[in-house]
């Protein structure tokens, strides 16, 4: 019910239920309609505001139609100030916000947008790009009159093009890194002009908007010229009217490309800073709460917080208990945080309500639970909403098919298909691939590295996946051979198989069931080349003990623990193997689906296994574990596995730091060719490779994921599984996310990887011995982390540049390779580079 009785009248036919899109402007300080055909110009000189309201998780926009509806629904109000607003009007936009909003209730979400600094949700409404004029009401410009006057733009953007009308039509105006369009209306004519480093997206932009322009001037005749940059001296029919506006005498003002990047890619991501707010004494109060992680209980309902993003955005939350001060002073108060903190003036601002948080805001939190989430799997019609308020189901019959007709459920269980299709596995010994025979498909060494060949048929093609398995006690050595092995298979079978790198103890869904919850990692494995005369191989013994994990075929796997009663844990299923005799041990907080999983497995080994429940242990079973010990007995709830938004990204690293820039309501489109992206589903972290991207992207595009990881505000786990996919050969499980999927999207993709050029750089890096790459690399990058796979990891020295082998080893490499090989060892162990 409206809250305030005396409402603006142009906000009277809304309500708490109805959903739309709606813009007004500021005029004399009096809220005006904005006519549709309007929607996403805005002048300089004005204010505006905008109303959003959807079902709640669904994109809101231009496309969204008038009406009325039940259920909850996400409603957020813009005010938008541009540059040249004056002071009057941007309060007016301000207040009139809180008035709408005090009018549906005070539930909506408010942001404060300031023109060229934008939200990505604000941005994401106008699927056309979002067009700046000069001037505003006081210059006499309307909506509604067409203005006729000759205009120059300046188009920036690759995705949704963001359009300025400069301030004037002159080549001073203009540079050789963007695209330009100069409308005059007079002569029927507009010119697209392009900058010699004007990215080819800018100038796909420039030629869509030429055409949008001669659209809205309604005149058939109307001609779009193309010019390209340093060719404007060639004569044509149009060539006494761009010298009219442009003379070519003039030509030599035009700015040289400038060094920011065409959209702000956003700043280095770090730690968020929870505040809680006070209005108890008469004036605001903040108190630091945490430096983040965040947890959604650390947000009380009888106050009020203030969370600081940085520059990427101020967020204020307000309890339902909290007062009506704090309530109505919200976005004041943050823009006083923003001065106070020396942030950017235009730094966005987002006020939500207890109840009511949108997407963006919960990305913020570890984890975050809706009040009304149930654990059933309900179905979406929004292609960026799968899985909101959705917990996983426990899943014992697995119908293929079912993925392929409904890509959200592949996509959401990271399943292809039952993981059915034909494998090959090899283990990494001596820097090689060694296959395993089927028989031992399965059995997995924590001291080990595994390379798993997968192929399956999705009725059109094959597809194959090639998964590399970490073991907890691998070697560094073995780590970089199995990621070298990977990318060569990959590079043998023509870059079709997507990658995944997989920790132990992460492994996604699909590559246990590739298994058929017959995975077992045992202690152990094959000596290390860097293990020396000394590596001794250890194998499975002949007495252990599993602890069993897992409800279905799916899901399940065993892992070997210590041979002591200690290792029991009452939430568990154990196998006991001694020899013939195979023991079950089902604890007291085991499910019947995980103790039916723990019998199948334990059958395996024994046609007839013993079968003993917590608490009924004869005196052998302790005897084989060597005596009786305390061990867990604190029954834990089993949860159902949440499932998160996915998000999608464009990232970078060239700086230095890791660069992120959010695509909202993302579509298919907003995989350009020559970028590439993470699309970041929580339990997966997807790297997409564009077919036009860099090669250095590529080679960085692992070291870019774990960045992300580690610099994510919400702690993620850095052995999130990495799946890396190519453009044009995405499996279901990805494309699942992007709701409606064209297969012949990219009909010339095929073309385009055939006409690649081989790089040159790449190809003479190589060398014969195992297939490493010569160069050098400095110090930080061959004793870090992240060491390139292409890198010969026992020779890590030779990599050095001759000065720095000097300052890390404090002799030159005469001396060096004089000493023994054991002083050499122990010199590389100390520093890093063994």
């Amino acid at each position: 019910m409206a809250r305030n009785i005396a409402v603006d009248p142009a906000f009277k036919s809304l309500s708490s239920s109805h959903i739309g899109f709606h813009i007004w402007r500021i005029e004399n300080l009096q809220i005006v309609v904005v006519p549709v055909e309007a929607w996403g110009k805005f002048y300089s000189g004005d204010s505006y505001i905008i109303f959003s309201s959807t079902p709640y998780g669904e994109p809101g926009g231009t496309r969204m139609k008038s009406g009325v509806k039940g259920g909850p629904l996400e409603q957020h109000i813009h005010f938008w100030l541009g540059e040249d607003a004056s002071q009057d009007e941007a309060a007016v936009a301000a207040y009139k916000a809180v008035e709408l909003d005090e009018h549906l209730g005070g539930t909506p979400i408010q942001h404060r947008e300031v023109q060229a600094q934008e939200s990505k949700r604000f941005l994401a409404y106008f699927k056309m790009g979002v067009r700046y004029l000069s001037g505003g009401v006081k210059s006499g410009l309307s909506h509604y009159v067409e203005d006729l006057s000759p205009k120059l733009f300046q188009v920036k953007g690759k995705r949704k093009p963001i359009l300025r009308q400069t301030r004037s039509i002159d080549w001073s105006e203009m540079n050789h890194g963007d695209s330009f369009v100069l409308d005059v209306p007079a002569s029927k004519v507009v010119f697209v002009w392009q900058g010699q480093q004007s990215n080819n997206y800018e100038k796909l932009q420039a030629a869509k908007f030429a055409q949008l322009v001669k659209v809205e001037h309604g005149d058939t005749d109307y001609s779009v010229v193309i010019m390209q940059d340093s060719m404007e001296h060639i004569d044509t029919e149009f060539s006494e009217i761009i010298n009219d506006y442009l003379p070519l005498t003039e030509r030599g003002n035009i700015k040289e490309a400038k060094c920011q990047p065409d959209e702000d890619d956003g700043h280095a991501r770090g730690r968020v800073k929870l505040y809680r707010c006070s209005d108890s004494e008469g004036k605001l109060i903040l108190t630091e709460v945490k430096d983040g992680p965040l947890l959604q209980e650390d947000l009380k309902s009888d106050d009020s917080f203030l969370i600081d993003n940085g520059n990427h955005g101020i967020w204020v939350w307000i309890g339902k208990r909290a007062s009506e001060g704090e309530r109505r002073e919200a976005m004041r108060n943050a823009q006083g945080f923003i001065k106070a903190k020396n942030l950017k003036s235009g730094t966005p601002v987002t006020r939500v309500i207890d109840g009511g948080e949108p997407i963006e805001f919960k990305s913020l939190f570890q984890q975050w639970r809706d009040r009304d989430q149930t654990n059933t799997l309900s179905k979406k019609n929004s292609t960026s909403t799968l899985g909101r308020g959705i917990a996983r189901t426990v899943q014992t019959k697995f119908d293929a098919q079912t993925l392929h007709e409904n890509p959200k459920i592949a996509a959401t269980n990271g399943m292809v298909d039952d993981g059915s299709g034909v494998k090959e596995v090899f283990r990494v010994e001596m820097f090689d691939l060694i296959n395993v025979p089927e028989e031992d498909h399965g059995i997995f060494f924590s001291g080990d590295c595994y390379v798993i060949l997968y192929a399956y048929h999705d009725g059109n093609k094959d597809n194959y996946i090639i998964y590399y398995w970490i073991g907890s006690k691998s070697s560094q050595d073995e780590q970089g051979a199995a990621a070298l092995r990977t990318v060569e298979l990959d590079d043998r079978l023509g870059g079709l198989p997507v990658q995944v790198r997989v920790i132990q103890g992460k492994e996604p869904q699909h590559f246990l069931a590739m298994f058929k919850g017959q995975m077992t990692v045992f202690e152990g494995g094959k000596a290390s080349a860097f293990d020396g005369e000394n590596g001794v191989n250890q194998g499975i013994p002949s007495k252990y003990l599993l602890q069993v994990r897992g409800t279905n075929r799916f899901t399940t796997k065993a892992n070997q623990e210590e041979l002591r009663a200690a290792s029991l844990n009452t939430n568990d299923c154990f196998i006991l193997v001694d020899g013939a005799e195979v023991v079950i041990w089902y604890g007291k907080g085991s499910t019947g689906d995980e103790r039916e999983m723990a019998k199948i497995l334990a059958h395996e080994k024994s046609s007839d296994p013993t079968i003993i429940f917590e608490g009924q242990e004869k005196p052998f079973f302790w005897e084989a574990l060597g005596g009786k010990e305390d061990y867990f007995k604190d029954i834990n709830m089993k949860q159902a596995q949440e499932i998160f938004e996915p998000r999608l990204f464009q990232c970078s690293n060239a700086s230095g730091n890791i660069k992120v820039e959010e695509i909202i309501d993302f579509e298919q489109p907003d995989l350009l060719a020559e970028d590439v992206m993470i699309l970041d589903a929580y339990h997966s972290l997807f790297l997409w490779i564009g077919a036009q991207s860099t090669r250095t992207e590529h080679s960085e595009s692992l070291r870019i994921a774990r960045d992300y990881l580690d610099t994510c505000p919400t702690a993620r786990d850095p052995d999130t599984p990495v799946v890396t996919v190519k453009q044009g050969r995405e499996p279901i499980s990805f494309t699942g996310y992007f709701g409606s999927w064209d297969e012949e999207y990219w009909e010339d993709i095929e073309e385009v990887y055939a006409s690649m050029p081989v790089d040159p750089v790449s190809t003479n890096s190589i060398i014969s011995n195992g297939g490493y790459a010569a160069g050098t690399y400095p110090y930080s990058t061959l004793a870090g982390p992240d060491c390139p796979p292409t890198i010969d990891p026992s020779k890590k020295e030779e990599y050095l540049s001759d000065h720095e082998f000097l300052q890390v080893f404090g002799m030159d490499r005469d001396d060096f390779n004089s000493m023994p090989e054991w002083k050499k060892k122990n010199k590389k162990k100390s520093k890093n580079l063994f």
